[in-house]
């Protein structure tokens, strides 16, 4: 009886937790996109020297060790969602993506709320020897190298979903072509990180959504 209760709880689990990941990421992305220019020309005249931008980006930054939490149980509900049928392969990318994910996400933070202190210990209006090495690896590590491993992660998710019928055609689809956006123009298109949020919120949806149907049979059955 306990496991039937546990093996019904997890789905909803997973769609709630995830849902506050979308929500938390998206708005710390939101957040910084507003906050810091796109041009590193303009960044001496701009947020460096406007305390309420640097409070914008210290708000994101504050959000981001919550959204890695969260998507921690929200990558460990999905796998228990898979259970015993997930493949070893798929298993093992989906894992390894999602951690990097996260640890490269927190290495952008704080690299992000190391230069934030660099600006608030030696003043506004100085300048700031090695601000743009560690403007370019806060860049590096996000737009880079925490983005791609979304993708790998979204592409996995969606594979293992697919495969064992837990998310729909169109649902899968969409993760395909949003970890080809993050694979191939993150970097180079402004805002183009919130597709990952917006592809985690429409599983974590479809997630809560079904765990409210009644079970049809067993998970990747025809």
């Amino acid at each position: 009886m306990e496991r039937k209760l546990q093996a019904l709880r997890t789905p909803r689990a997973a769609g709630l937790v995830g849902i506050v990941f979308a929500l938390l990421l998206a708005a710390a992305i939101v957040l910084i996109r507003v906050a810091v220019p796109d041009e590193p020309s303009n960044v001496g005249n701009s947020w460096v020297t406007d305390p309420s931008r640097r409070r914008t980006v210290h708000t994101a930054l504050n959000l981001i060790p919550f959204a890695g939490i969260f998507f921690l149980w929200f990558m460990g509900a999905v796998r228990a969602r898979i259970g015993e049928a997930e493949d070893q392969f798929f298993a093992m990318v989906f894992l390894g993506s999602g951690l990097l994910f996260v640890a490269t996400l927190f290495g952008a933070a704080a690299a992000a709320g190391g230069l934030l202190v660099t600006v608030e210990a030696s003043g506004a209006g100085s300048e700031l020897q090695g601000w743009s090495f560690g403007r370019h690896v806060t860049y590096s590590l996000l737009t880079t190298y925490a983005m791609r491993m979304a993708a790998v992660f979204t592409f996995s998710t969606s594979t293992i979903g697919h495969r064992l019928g837990i998310l729909p055609r169109w649902i899968s689809l969409l993760g395909y072509l949003v970890a080809l956006t993050l694979l191939l123009v993150t970097g180079s298109i402004a805002w183009a990180e919130l597709v990952f949020p917006v592809w985690a919120l429409v599983v974590s949806l479809h997630i809560l959504v079904a765990s409210f149907r009644p079970s049809t049979g067993p998970v990747g059955a025809s």
